[in-house]
């Protein structure tokens, strides 16, 4: 186990972790350090606490608006209903396609 020291808002802490997951950590605490700073500019003499749920409620409005963006993409590329009516073309085009391999098999045995 490695550990590693993290500094957000202004105070230090000693954490141990898997070799190796050092530098994912401290970019982590990068990230929760530049909110807590933004929740102390915006809002002065917040407690330590307070300074740390403003933090993570920052960070967790911006994965929610990413997972929000995320799901829109999925919706968008998802088959509306005219793409559904072309895929079962496709596949009534492909039944068709292999019915007529087999005929020709049967009929030329060997091409």
């Amino acid at each position: 186990m490695a550990e590693t020291t993290l500094h957000i808002a202004g105070r230090q802490y000693n954490l141990r972790c898997r070799d190796g997951e050092e530098a994912h950590l401290a970019h982590l605490s990068t990230l929760i350090e530049r909110k807590a700073r933004l929740a102390q500019q915006n809002t002065p003499g917040l407690t330590e606490v307070r300074t740390l749920l403003f933090a993570a409620l920052f960070l967790a409005d911006e994965l929610n608006d990413l997972k929000r963006e995320a799901i829109g993409r999925q919706q968008s590329l998802a088959l509306d209903e005219g793409d559904e009516v072309a895929a079962r073309a496709v596949e009534a085009l492909a039944g068709r396609i292999e019915k007529l391999r087999e005929t020709l098999a049967a009929v030329a045995p060997d091409a």
